[in-house]
């Protein structure tokens, strides 16, 4: 039998750095890894079903006196979700190493249950809430008070195989970093 795949799930708030770091370790992996991100999934829905009850919708609230945007996954939102964490597994099946760009908001034990043949790296992307926002700002393509209502519930009950902090170091850093940590 082959060896099992190896599959580095990036877990952080939006603009903590998981797409940059993925990159980054793509180019310095010995053995090539596929970069799947969450959001490539979540493009796949049709348009009308990106701000919308039965999709993803994106609602603005007040929590402790600041405005944030909370994130609900509809009835499609939710199974596109678990189709592509059935499809991770159906291509690490396949042998393929995997880079995953994740905002996890239930937990890792779908990812552990599904992938439990294979060499799972669970890796918490952290930053200060503070940088989180003031690159939430600077990007343009966010909706400002996402960082903050994701920030306290993306990490919550995880325990990380390794952790990095993109407010010290640079994407191509914590690159280094996991590959080291992990023989990759």
């Amino acid at each position: 039998m082959a060896r099992p795949a190896r599959i580095v799930l990036l877990n952080g708030v939006g603009s903590a750095g998981k797409t940059s770091i993925a990159r980054e370790l793509q180019a310095i992996t010995v053995d090539p890894f596929l970069h799947v991100q969450m959001d490539a999934f979540l493009d796949m829905m049709p348009e009308r079903y990106q701000s919308h009850p039965d999709g993803i919708l994106f609602e603005t609230l007040v929590e402790n006196g600041r405005n944030v945007v909370a994130v609900r996954a509809g009835a499609l939102g939710a199974l596109t979700l678990k189709g592509m964490r059935r499809s991770i597994a159906a291509m690490a099946g396949q042998g393929l190493d995997l880079i995953v760009d994740e905002v996890l908001l239930g937990g890792v034990g779908e990812y552990r249950r599904l992938l439990a043949r294979h060499d799972l790296f669970v890796v918490g992307v952290l930053t200060p809430l503070d940088i989180l926002e003031s690159r939430e700002r600077a990007r343009g393509d966010r909706l400002v008070g996402l960082a903050r209502w994701q920030f306290d519930r993306v990490h919550k009950n995880i325990a990380y195989d390794f952790e990095v902090d993109t407010s010290t170091a640079e994407p191509a850093a914590c690159a280094r970093r996991i590959k080291s940590r992990f023989g990759l």
